[in-house]
């Protein structure tokens, strides 16, 4: 059974400090220090725990920022962080954590909160877009420079930042009590999806990109990405940076055309998985 608790003490914010090292490790000047944990909480912000018995084993840590609309800023919920301990992954905490988030960021009378991932991570672009109803059409190069944690060192730190409209017919049909329906490549091939390059049938050549990509035309377009970023970089730099600077160039074409990330497809046939997002043009993308 997981429990999440509102974090709010000194001694709950430094079990935090203590997690952050396990779930981001390998640089101390990336950790959010308990102090600046504190004056979030204390300030309309939210650092919520998650525990398996006395064992915190996830966090969420946000704070209250501005977007604009039109020449007016709005108040809108931060996601700074969101990390689960590596023993007690895939088992549906950070969901939990992101919906604990959701009902009490809706209780401030906020309708958007915020927060950027790699786009090229599959297990988080799963839970961000297909599980949350995120969207996105914002890319990001580079955007925190050099980091120095295990899992970004040596890559361009390139983020999608998502929007995430808490009162979105959207949103409350994904977070509610009946789960919305998983759609596949054939539900979406079958819609006149493009496919932006070749996706390759041998498994072997899944991981590598192609040398260009066509033209955004469709209304709905699709655009894969490795399935384990985090292993292929650790086998093959040189293959990650190559796929860093093609995806960069994809979406940032993408979006200036007007298209929006709505969808996220993971398509676990073995031995070779397959990811893939889902991109839709124009105003009616952000209603569905």
């Amino acid at each position: 059974m997981i429990e999440i608790q509102t974090l709010e003490t000194p001694a709950e914010m430094a079990q935090v400090e203590a997690l952050q090292r396990l779930i981001w490790p390998g640089s101390e000047t990336d950790i959010v220090p308990a102090h600046v944990l504190l004056t979030f909480a204390h300030n309309g912000g939210l650092v919520l725990g998650a525990y398996a018995g006395e064992e915190m084993v996830g966090i969420s840590v946000g704070f209250v920022g501005l977007y604009q609309v039109s020449d007016e800023p709005r108040p809108k919920h931060c996601s700074h962080e969101l990390g689960v301990h590596p023993r007690f992954r895939d088992a549906g905490i950070g969901f939990a954590l992101k919906r604990a988030q959701w009902q009490m960021v809706r209780q401030q009378n906020l309708e958007l909160v915020t927060w950027t991932y790699d786009p090229l991570l599959s297990r988080n672009a799963y839970l961000n877009i297909f599980r949350l109803g995120a969207v996105c059409n914002t890319y990001l190069p580079n955007l925190y420079g050099d980091m120095r944690d295990d899992l970004n060192a040596g890559l361009a730190s390139d983020r999608f930042q998502v929007d995430w409209w808490v009162n979105s017919v959207r949103v409350e049909r994904k977070l509610g009590k009946k789960p919305c329906p998983k759609l596949g490549w054939e539900h979406y091939a079958g819609a006149s999806a493009q496919s932006l390059y070749q996706i390759s049938s041998k498994p072997a050549l899944c991981l590598r990109h192609p040398s260009h990509f066509s033209a955004p035309q469709a209304a709905i377009l699709l655009a894969e990405i490795p399935s384990n970023f985090v292993r292929l970089k650790a086998q093959d730099f040189s293959l990650a940076l190559s796929w860093r600077n093609f995806s960069r160039d994809v979406f940032q074409t993408c979006f200036a055309q007007g298209y929006l990330v709505t969808d996220f497809v993971y398509e676990s046939a073995r031995p070779s998985p397959r990811s893939f997002y889902v991109l839709r043009h124009g105003q009616s993308a952000w209603a569905d």
